[in-house]
């Protein structure tokens, strides 16, 4: 795809998608390219996101690039100050002050790239991630493939014990492919209690 960047000023890019698509491999190639352009360039991490290195953003491939960890979308702002392009990775797991954050990057002329998941393991729209969506200049949403069926994922399926999580479960919960698998839509599974509450839904309609 060929797109027409902004001659002036800064853009915010977003990659998203399920778990194992490839948004941190997506993330680390735009900001190589960056560097190789003879810019300055940053990517920045939560500092709750310690699967791999906490030193770098390391994909589920492999791939891995240096990095800064941030614990809130203001230390995200001071530390990207005077990058030509600065990646956040994992951006849903930061405040809703990363949208200002980003916002003020793009703003001060900065090319931002924001990679992560689009939905949470329900399904439900994960932090800021639809705000971010709506005002980037280019978006990008990847696809995995569904760990049951082998067709394009486009969810996220948390485990315990093997079996889908219950929905009542904290929202935030780092982890691979002990505690995650890609799904489509037709694989997807809700949690016993989501279950339990639409069953009961239906039966007081009925009532």
């Amino acid at each position: 795809m060929i797109r027409t960047q902004p001659h002036a000023g800064g853009w915010l890019e977003v990659v998203c998608g399920p778990m194992f698509c490839g948004k941190s491999e997506e993330l680390i190639r735009r900001l190589r390219r960056a560097e190789i352009a003879g810019q300055r360039a940053l990517i920045v991490k939560p500092l709750i996101d310690d699967r791999y290195d906490v030193g770098h953003v390391v994909s589920h491939a492999g791939t891995k690039m240096r990095a800064v960890t941030a614990q809130s979308s203001n230390e995200v702002r001071r530390l990207a100050q005077g990058y030509d392009a600065v990646g956040i990775d994992e951006v849903q797991f930061f405040d809703a002050g990363i949208v200002d954050a980003v916002d003020a990057l793009v703003a001060g002329g900065a090319r931002v790239i924001a990679a992560g998941l689009a939905q949470d393991f329900r399904g439900l729209p994960f932090g800021a991630m639809p705000t971010l969506l709506c005002v980037a200049e280019f978006v990008d949403k990847l696809e995995a493939v569904c760990h049951r069926c082998g067709g394009p994922a486009t969810m996220t399926q948390r485990l315990v014990d093997g079996q889908p999580a219950p929905f009542a479960g904290e929202t935030i919960q780092v982890g691979a492919l002990d505690s995650y698998e890609a799904r489509c839509r037709s694989c997807f599974q809700p949690g016993e209690d989501a279950l339990g509450a639409a069953v009961a839904s239906a039966h007081g309609r009925r009532a």
